[in-house]
């Protein structure tokens, strides 16, 4: 049996990658949702166990201690980390996992994992960035904070397999979605099956 694939999706905060990982999840019955761990407080709406593991910096760091992080950073002040077990073992078991993470992630991911496939996301502008981070009713100042962040973010875009602008949603999700199809009939991904004399 084939290995399965990992497609990670990072983007600037406010971008879209969160949105866009629901509805591929929806989408696509061969797709799995890697959660992240995290120190930060939970959103609105968002729940422990469904959207990240929500820890204490202690525990974070106890992890950390333990090996538990296939990769772990610290972003906008707040501890992230992507549980080591969880992905190796659905990758071996032949399911494809997407992950949304930053672009520390991402590239720390990319060496230990070098068949993973990154996809970039971007907003279609600085400005179209911000009206996202207000209108999700993010601090002011944490907003002036990932902006300036974004500038280095957006610049990591080179080492990315595909980048996605995503100025209409639905456009986005249906490009990544094929990404995804492409990648899964990449002949080094497939078993070849063995072909009958003519």
């Amino acid at each position: 049996m084939p290995q399965g694939t990992l497609f990670i999706i990072s983007a600037p905060s406010g971008a879209g990658k969160s949105t866009i990982c629901r509805k591929l999840l929806g989408l696509r019955k061969d797709l799995r949702y890697s959660i992240s761990c995290t120190t930060r407080e939970p959103r609105p709406g968002e729940k422990n166990g469904k959207h990240y593991f929500f820890v204490g910096k202690e525990e974070f760091k106890r992890k950390i201690a333990r090996h538990e992080f296939l990769e772990w950073a610290v972003v906008h002040d707040h501890y992230y980390g992507t549980p080591r077990h969880y992905i190796e073992q659905t990758v071996k078991d032949g399911l494809n996992l997407i992950l949304a993470i930053d672009v520390q992630g991402a590239a720390a991911i990319r060496r230990k994992m070098p068949d993973s496939c990154l996809i970039f996301v971007a907003p279609p502008s600085i400005e179209a960035l911000r009206e996202r981070m207000a209108a999700r009713r993010d601090p002011s100042d944490n907003i002036a904070k990932r902006l300036a962040n974004s500038k280095s973010e957006l610049s990591a875009v080179k080492s990315y397999d595909y980048l996605v602008v995503n100025d209409d949603l639905e456009k986005a999700v249906d490009q990544i979605d094929c990404i995804i199809t492409a990648e899964r009939l990449r002949v080094s991904r497939q078993e070849i099956p063995a072909l009958a004399a003519v």
